[in-house]
């Protein structure tokens, strides 16, 4: 049995570290943004359109070859995500308090009768 051969580098190569796969943080922002609109809380849907924004950067950053930009935008897109799901876990409190007090049916006499005004 031989052995192979040791591999040899050029004396003054650089040697690049190994990096870290980036997370792009997609699914996250995506889930975030349907869940704020499907609990009523539009609010919450505008950091998680910037989320989805800094989620796509990361990718592009990367195929430029830019691994810094893509941290930097790996890591604003997880604080946008984040502040999504803060704002989600307060509107799921805000829908389940109005639903328990019985304010429900208030709220939608409030918007049909917003949406008459409006002509809608």
């Amino acid at each position: 049995m031989s052995t192979p051969p040791p591999i040899y580098s050029a004396p003054n190569a650089p040697v690049e570290e190994p990096r870290r796969p980036v997370p792009t943080y997609l699914a996250w922002s995506i889930i975030g943004t349907v869940l704020s609109l499907c609990l009523c809380c539009i609010i919450g849907t505008i950091p998680g359109i910037v989320a989805i924004v800094f989620s796509t950067q990361v990718n592009s950053a990367l195929n430029r070859g830019d691994y810094v930009a893509a941290q930097r935008a790996s890591s604003n897109a997880r604080l946008w995500c984040w502040i999504t799901t803060a704002l989600n876990i307060l509107g799921l409190l805000w829908v389940s308090y109005v639903v328990a007090t019985g304010q429900w049916g208030d709220m939608m006499e409030q918007f049909e009768a917003m949406q008459a005004m409006q002509g809608v």
